[in-house]
C-alpha cells in the first residue's frame, strides 16, 4: 500500500468538491481516522444513483439513515422501506453518550441530536402507517405478472386481458375486478370478445385465476383499491427540510414479490408524472430500494430491461435511486453500470458462494492501492469502502471510510410516537377511508343481470298475453337497455384506451 501521506492527499483532493455534498465520513488508515480527508458525495450527483451493500449486521441501515438525514436537511425528499422498523427513529432526536461523541469527534463530525420530518406508510394499511394502495389498472400487466410469477405466455395473456378491459371501459380497481373480467372472457357470453386477437386459453386463464387466489391470501386484496396513492405526496418539504417517507413492511417474508414490485410501481409512476429537469444542483427525491435482490429474482429479460431503462431515464427527472442489498451481484449488470456511488460494507467469505460474491464485488471497483479481496472481509461495523462520482462524472479514489453517526435516534420510535405522527398527518385523512366505486366487477355483474332479465322477458313474451301497443313494448326494452348501469359506463368510456408506459403501468391524469 502507498505511504500514508500519499493516500491521505489522494483522498483529500479526490473528494474536494465545490458544491454541496453529503458527508459520509473520514478516511481510515491503519485504524486511525483522518478527518482532514473527508469522504463525501456531491449533492448534484446523487441522482446518478448508487449502491449500499454489505452482509447482514454490518451497518447498511445506519448508512441509509445517515444519508437520509443529510438529504432532508438539504431540502431533498426521501423515500425508504423500513423493513425491520429500525428507521422510524429518524423522526426523533438521537441520544448521545461518551462513546458516540468520542467516535464522532475523531472523524471531525460536529454531532448534534436532531429529528427529521417523517411520514409513515403501510402497504394496504396493514400496519401502523398511512395506507398506501394502487389500482390494478395503474399497476399494469407486466408488474402484476412479476408478482404472480407468471411465465412469458401467461404474461402475454394477462396483457391481452388488460387491453380488452381498457378498450371496453372496464375499470380494474381491485383483484375482484380482474377476476370478473377473466371469468367473463372464458364464459360462453364473452369468449368471442378476444377471438380476433387469438382468444384466451381456459388453461392459461385458470393459472392466472389460481395465482390471484394465492396472491389474495397473502393479503394483497387490502393493497389493491382506492384511494390510490399519489406519488407527488412523496416530494414534500416542511420548514425547508425534505420529508422522509418510510414504508412499514411487517410481513415482508410472506409477500416479498409484492413489496419489491410495488417499489418498482412507485418509480414507474414517478417517471410518468415528473417533468424533465436535466442536471440540477440537487435531486427532487432520493429513493432507497432496500432488499433489492427480491426485485431481480426470477425476473424475465423484458422486466429487467424495463428496470434498467427506468433507472437510466429517471435521473433526468430529478430522482436518485440507491439499491440496498448484500452484494453487487444481486443487481444485474445493466443496472449496476448506472450506479455512480458505491458504499460497500463488510462481506464474509465463509462459503464458496461467499468467496464468489467477494470476487465479483472486487471486480466492480476502480483500480486502487487496496487489496480489496482482503480489506472487504476486515471492515468493522460502521466502516465501508467508498467510491462515488465526482462533479465531473469521474469516479473518486477508493477510500476505506469510517462512517459518520446518524444524528437521529438509532432505534425504533415508540408505538405512541408513531401513532401520534400518523394521526397528525394530513395524508391520513386522504388515504385511510376505503373507496369502492363502480368498476369491472359491478359492471359485468350488471350486464349478467341485464341478460338474465332480458331472457326472462323473452320467455314471458312467448306466453299468451293480452295485446298491448307495440310502440310501448319496444320503448320499454330500449329504456331498459339505455338505463342499465353497464350501458351508461360503456357510453362514458366509448373509444377510450388507457395509455400505458414502462411496465405497462397506466398513466394517471392528475
Amino acid at each position: 500500500m502507498a505511504e500514508t501521506a500519499d493516500v491521505v492527499e489522494t483522498v483529500k483532493q479526490g473528494y474536494a468538491f465545490e458544491g454541496a455534498a453529503i458527508e459520509l465520513g473520514a478516511l481510515l488508515v491503519d485504524d486511525e481516522p483522518k478527518p482532514e480527508a473527508a469522504v463525501r458525495i456531491p449533492l448534484s450527483m446523487v441522482n446518478r444513483h448508487g449502491l449500499v451493500a454489505g452482509a447482514t449486521g454490518t451497518g447498511k441501515t445506519k448508512t441509509l439513515q445517515l444519508m437520509a438525514e443529510q438529504l432532508s436537511a438539504a431540502g431533498v425528499a426521501v423515500f425508504a422501506a423500513d423493513i425491520k422498523g429500525d428507521l422510524s427513529g429518524i423522526s426523533q432526536p438521537g441520544e448521545g453518550n461518551d462513546k458516540l461523541l468520542a467516535r464522532t469527534k475523531s472523524i471531525g463530525q460536529d454531532w448534534t441530536a436532531s429529528g427529521f420530518p417523517t411520514e409513515f406508510y403501510a402497504l394496504g394499511g396493514q400496519g401502523t402507517g398511512i395506507p398506501i394502495r394502487a389500482t390494478i389498472t395503474s399497476f399494469g400487466p407486466v408488474l402484476l405478472s412479476k408478482v404472480l410469477g407468471l411465465n412469458d405466455v401467461q404474461e402475454s395473456s394477462l396483457g391481452l386481458i388488460f387491453h380488452y378491459a381498457d378498450k371496453a371501459g372496464l375499470t380494474l380497481l381491485d383483484i375482484k375486478d380482474l377476476r370478473a373480467v377473466i371469468q367473463h372472457l372464458t364464459s360462453d357470453e364473452g369468449k368471442d370478445d378476444l377471438k380476433e386477437l387469438g382468444g384466451l386459453s381456459p388453461a392459461t386463464a385458470g393459472v392466472i385465476l389460481r395465482s390471484l387466489i394465492g396472491f389474495a391470501d397473502q393479503g394483497a386484496e387490502a393493497f389493491f383499491g382506492e384511494p390510490e396513492f399519489d406519488t407527488a405526496d412523496l416530494m414534500q418539504q416542511r420548514d425547508g427540510k425534505g420529508v422522509i417517507s418510510l414504508l412499514e413492511l411487517p410481513n415482508l417474508q410472506d409477500r416479498p414479490a409484492l413489496f419489491s414490485t410495488f417499489l418498482m410501481w412507485l418509480l414507474a409512476d414517478l417517471f410518468h408524472d415528473l417533468p424533465e429537469i436535466g442536471d440540477a444542483d440537487k435531486p427532487k427525491l432520493v429513493f432507497f430500494f432496500d432488499e433489492a435482490h427480491l426485485l431481480f429474482a426470477d425476473a424475465s429479460k423484458a422486466f429487467l430491461s424495463a428496470i434498467a431503462q427506468t433507472v437510466r431515464l429517471i435521473r433526468s427527472k430529478g430522482v436518485g435511486v440507491f439499491f440496498v442489498t448484500q452484494t453487487p451481484k444481486d443487481v444485474p449488470d445493466d443496472v449496476l453500470a448506472q450506479l455512480g456511488s458505491r458504499v460497500q460494507h463488510q462481506l464474509r467469505a465463509h462459503t464458496p458462494n461467499d468467496a464468489k460474491a467477494l470476487k465479483a464485488t472486487v471486480s466492480t471497483f476502480p483500480t486502487s492501492s487496496y487489496d480489496l479481496g482482503e480489506v472487504l472481509t476486515q471492515l468493522g461495523i460502521g466502516e465501508a469502502i467508498v467510491t462515488v462520482m465526482n462533479e465531473k462524472g469521474a469516479p473518486t479514489p477508493v477510500a476505506w471510510t469510517r462512517l459518520r453517526a446518524p444524528q437521529s435516534l438509532m432505534a425504533p420510535a415508540s408505538a405512541e410516537q408513531l401513532t401520534a405522527s400518523v394521526q397528525a398527518s394530513p395524508n391520513n385523512a386522504k388515504y385511510t377511508a376505503v373507496i369502492d366505486r363502480e368498476s369491472a366487477y359491478e359492471m359485468l355483474a350488471a350486464k349478467v343481470q341485464a341478460g338474465a332479465e332480458q331472457a326472462q322477458a323473452e320467455e314471458q313474451a312467448k306466453q299468451p298475453e293480452a295485446p298491448r301497443p307495440r310502440e310501448k313494448q319496444e320503448k320499454s326494452v330500449v329504456e331498459a337497455v339505455i338505463g342499465s348501469t353497464v350501458f351508461k359506463q360503456f357510453a362514458r368510456s366509448a373509444g377510450r384506451e388507457i395509455v400505458r408506459g414502462l411496465f405497462g403501468a397506466a398513466r394517471r391524469h392528475k
